[in-house]
């Protein structure tokens, strides 16, 4: 495992670390056992972060990762969200007494005084012409309850206005190789800053794994069947906002430039670490077998300047008039 600075926090995290939404819920049935096997196996594969949220599985997944916490002595971080509980899901519901309500929660669940990373959970836009919010948050971390904080963002331009603000560490963004545009200028401007980036939905929700099929089928409480259209959240989390059909094809180009013995999940994760701005890749993992594979991605040579190139192509040609200009 190789590891790269995570913006101004000045912690060296794995370049593949642990999306923690897979054991929490929204992807079908799982099993605590099998996900608290495969925290321990991303542990021994040298993943130092783990990313979670308040609303995934309503916290299975924090308390799951304070469960590991328990068993394991190896320091490593955590980082989770807030603001998703809401309901309405409105700018106005980001206050003070709202934030700490949620942060207070997931400091319980976490079985800690202090969260290492807090990001606020895909926030509407105009949370970030709020200063107030993050002032709330400049008062969290003089209060101890929080180390650092950052954004979790649906748009570059929310990633572009996040950053303006001085405390704002870290902008976990989808960017994966149905998802190319953070690199167009986001990422030039976050290193500038010095911001580390996690690289989310590096799979296109198991789309770029090349294990789904045109027969494939999901359980009734599977975003991949409930959220194809945006009829729950936005559509771009669910296979990238690309429709199905189109990425079962494009996945199947992308299979020709396969090198020896690596999986299509591996070159997807390994295309993601050929951008040095990109601090981590945050793939999910319900079984060890899964966090294995992916945490290969670290030890693979880069990839040629040819596949890049093939890669970039498919994009422009398959992907991009879909997508590009929406998120």
């Amino acid at each position: 495992m190789k590891y790269r600075t995570l913006g101004r926090t000045g912690w060296k995290v794995s370049e593949i670390s642990f999306g923690a939404w897979a054991i929490g819920g929204s992807w079908g049935e799982v099993d605590d056992a099998e996900s608290l096997a495969a925290l321990h196996a991303a542990l021994d594969g040298g993943v130092n972060f783990f990313d979670s949220a308040d609303v995934y599985g309503d916290g299975r997944s924090e308390r799951l990762l304070a469960k590991l916490r328990k068993q394991r002595k190896e320091k490593f971080y955590i980082a989770t969200k807030a603001g998703r509980r809401l309901d309405p899901h409105t700018a106005g519901g980001y206050n003070r007494k709202n934030l700490t309500g949620f942060i207070n929660r997931s400091l319980k669940n976490l079985k800690t005084d202090s969260l290492d990373l807090l990001q606020l959970h895909c926030p509407p836009t105009g949370v970030y012409y709020m200063p107030e919010v993050f002032g709330v948050l400049d008062d969290l971390v003089q209060a101890g309850k929080l180390q650092h904080y950052g954004v979790s963002v649906e748009k570059v331009e929310e990633a572009l206005k996040a950053i303006e603000f001085p405390e704002v560490k870290t902008v976990q963004i989808i960017f994966n190789i149905f998802r190319q545009r953070p690199a167009e200028g986001f990422f030039q401007e976050a290193q500038r800053r010095k911001v580390g980036i996690l690289a989310r939905v590096p799979l296109a929700s198991g789309m770029l794994s090349g294990k789904l099929t045109a027969t494939s089928t999901f359980a009734k409480d599977d975003h991949r069947g409930f959220n194809r259209h945006g009829e729950a959240f936005d559509r771009g989390e669910t296979f990238s906002g690309v429709d199905y059909q189109t990425g079962l094809r494009v996945v199947e180009k992308l299979r020709a430039l396969l090198p020896r013995d690596v999986t299509l999940a591996q070159l997807a994760l390994r295309w993601i670490l050929e951008f040095p701005a990109v601090t981590c890749a945050i793939p999910g993992g319900k079984r060890p077998s899964q966090v294995a594979e992916n945490l290969a991605a670290s030890c693979l040579p880069p990839l040629s300047a040819h596949t890049m190139k093939k890669i970039r192509a498919i994009y422009a040609a398959e992907i991009q008039p879909l997508v590009h200009q929406y998120w």
